[in-house]
Order: structure tokens, then sequence, then C-alpha cells
């Protein structure tokens, strides 16, 4: 099949998944070792709470190889009760940031994340279109000032947190995903809470489910099914 791809940048799929009486955790690992074995970046969390068990985040620049990995996990047993699609992107306020920067967030490298950022968290976010606060009606400047400030908080947390905002615009429900890897739980709680008070986030945001967990291999993410 002909590679269905972005332009740049990577297609993101977000899994949300509880095995189901089939459940096989070594056809789950498999998986996972055969779409990583066709250049998939794929993170594996174990989940807190009862919105789900397991979530499963991969990056390819094919989105067939993003279903093919779906397929083969729902087939291990593993139930899939909510999910995102996403795409890796340059904000327009970010143009003309530097090669690194823009490569950065492009292509994102998240295959040693669990060894210093364990605690986990996912969001899904949009822009408020209502009277008093529509952000679409805004003056180009006036949301790059903005978002710039948003930016700003964001960067206090630098070596403390990894984020990874992916656009969702045409292809989901809301239009951009928010991935944060945190060095401790805490950290996730004083970002979002820290970024909650500026004006970007305080009068024009709107957020979905929040999903928690801790990133680990595989193997011991499917084990902790079982205690």
């Amino acid at each position: 099949m002909s590679a269905v791809s972005p332009s740049e940048g990577l297609g993101v799929l977000h899994l949300f998944c509880k095995p189901g009486p089939s459940f096989d955790a070594a056809a789950a690992i498999a998986a996972i070792e055969k779409a990583q074995a066709g250049d998939a970046q794929v993170i594996t969390v174990s989940m807190l709470g009862h919105k789900a068990d397991v979530a499963i985040m991969a990056l390819h620049s094919d989105w067939w190889a993003l279903r093919s990995l779906q397929s083969a996990v729902q087939a291990a047993g593993l139930d899939v009760v909510d999910s995102f699609v996403s795409l890796t992107e340059i904000s327009e306020y970010a143009a003309g940031v530097p090669e690194e920067m823009r490569n950065m967030r492009l292509y994102p490298e998240l295959a040693e994340v669990h060894e210093d950022k364990p605690a986990w968290c996912f969001y899904p976010m949009s822009k408020k279109r209502e009277g008093h606060a529509n952000w679409f009606t805004l003056p180009f400047e006036e949301r790059k000032e903005r978002m710039y400030e948003h930016g700003a908080s964001g960067r206090k947390f630098k070596g403390r947190i990894l984020q990874v905002i992916t656009g969702s615009t045409g292809v989901d429900d809301w239009e951009w995903g928010v991935t944060l890897f945190g060095q401790h739980p805490d950290d996730l709680k004083e970002v979002v809470y820290t970024m909650r008070f500026d004006e970007a986030s305080s009068v024009y945001a709107e957020f979905g489910p929040f999903y928690s967990g801790i990133v680990a291999e595989p193997g011991q993410v499917f084990d902790a099914l079982a205690v």
C-alpha cells in the first residue's frame, strides 16, 4: 500500500486500552516490537484510574503503519476504549525558529524518555469560539503575543517536563493534543496549574479529559495488569 504521510512531520496515535478476556501479553509485545522494527516510536504507559489500563502512544510518518499497530494490539486482546489522532507540527506562532528546534517539534525523539521522565499525562484542548472569547477573531499579532507569554511559562519547567504538542484540527474532535512527560507526578500538576493562568489559557482554552500514568517498557506495563 502506498504510504499516507504528512508533507512534513509525523502522524501520532494515542490508544487508550483495557485488556479483554482474550488478552495475550506476548502477542501485544510482539506487535509493538514489529512496529518499532518498522521505524515507529512506541511509548507504553501503565494507566491510573478507571478510564483505561494501558496507553500506547505511537509516532510514524505513515498512517498505514499506525493502523497496522492498532490492528495488531486489538488482535492481541486489547480493547481500545478511547483514542486520539494528531500530527506533529510547527505552530504558526513559531515560524522562523532555529532548524534544531523545528526538527525537535516535527520529529521528536521519545525512545528513552521513560528513563528520567516516567510520569505521564495526556489531554486534548481547543480554543474557544464564544462571543466574549473567540480566539479566532483576534488579530494575529495579539494571538502571537499571548502564545509567547504562554510559552514563556512553559519554558520555566525545562528539564522537569518534556511537552509534545500535536495538531488535530481536521483529524480529531479537538484541535490539539498535549502529552507531558515529567520527572515526578507533581511536575505534571504544577506545569498545568501554572500555565492555566496565562490569558491564552485562562480566557481562551477548553480542555478535554486528562489521562495519567507511568511510562515503562511494554513487559512491565502488561505485567502490572496481572498484579
